[in-house]
């Protein structure tokens, strides 16, 4: 079996996707589709190349996998630069290829109208590619991270822009650390939308309050768009889908499906 590693890269975690690369992606194939196995980690711009090493070979070994024999391809999108440029030199030294990084002169086969295209993040690229070749357009992908981003493609498969908004967690961690009564919760859904406590009062807040963030602005893209399909992805994304009543799809791996989608047409 050969294999292709789709590593996502964001401020806050990196999400590690093992592919089969057996699966024809040129067809109609969900996120899911040959995705052996995936991991999450801290990000860390003070990890070297070596520990990223260590970190795969440890996974795909509990995995069953060999990382000598049956990796022979890499995806990469990072925000964070210095983690891209370990990621880079890790792929160098250990396996006899270069990795498919998504990055001004990378085929992507989306358009991207920005005012400067290179601003936008290589996930939100990755979001966009998936997204269209799931949903086609117009498609609005909500990526709950460390900012919530609305990105935003056209009916012809662009990128159209879209929005960036701070994330729940980020918010909650601002809040938490200015007001000295409060105190970390668990971000689960409340008893009733009124908390009948602090605890509830904060849960109520953050995921409902998300919801209503959430909503609010896809109805604003649906008035510029006249319609659109709504898809969420991130780590928080079934989370607030399930209180939102504008997100359709989930795709937890919707960044990955799109590293595989972009590495298929640099590499085939």
């Amino acid at each position: 079996m050969t294999l292709l590693l789709a590593i996502d890269t964001g401020n806050t975690q990196t999400v590690i996707g093992l592919y089969r690369r057996d699966v024809d992606s040129r067809g109609k194939i969900t996120a899911a589709d040959g995705l052996v196995d995936h991991w999450r980690l801290s990000t860390d711009a003070g990890r070297t190349s070596d520990e990223y090493a260590v970190l795969l070979r440890n996974f795909l070994d509990t995995a069953g996998y060999d990382m000598d024999t049956e990796v022979t391809g890499v995806a990469v999108c990072s925000g964070v630069p210095r983690v891209l440029a370990n990621l880079r030199q890790m792929v160098m030294r250990y396996f006899s290829f270069d990795p498919v990084v998504i990055e001004p002169g990378t085929k992507t086969g989306i358009p991207i109208l920005y005012d400067n295209p290179k601003e936008v993040g290589a996930d939100r690229i990755a979001n966009a590619v998936a997204a269209h070749a799931l949903y086609g357009g117009p498609t609005v992908v909500v990526d709950f991270g460390t900012g919530t981003q609305f990105d935003v493609i056209s009916k012809n498969g662009e990128f159209l822009g879209g929005a960036i908004a701070p994330g729940l967690e980020v918010s909650l961690d601002a809040l938490l650390g200015r007001a000295a009564a409060l105190r970390a919760i668990e971000l689960v859904e409340p008893r009733n939308v009124i908390g009948k406590s602090t605890v509830e009062s904060l849960q109520s807040g953050a995921l409902y309050g998300f919801a209503a963030l959430v909503d609010g602005m896809v109805e604003r893209f649906r008035t510029e768009l006249g319609g659109c399909t709504v898809v969420g992805t991130g780590g928080l994304a079934g989370l607030i889908a399930s209180t939102a009543e504008t997100i359709q799809h989930v795709e937890p791996f919707l960044t990955l499906h799109g590293l595989r989608l972009v590495y298929d047409k640099n590499v085939h």
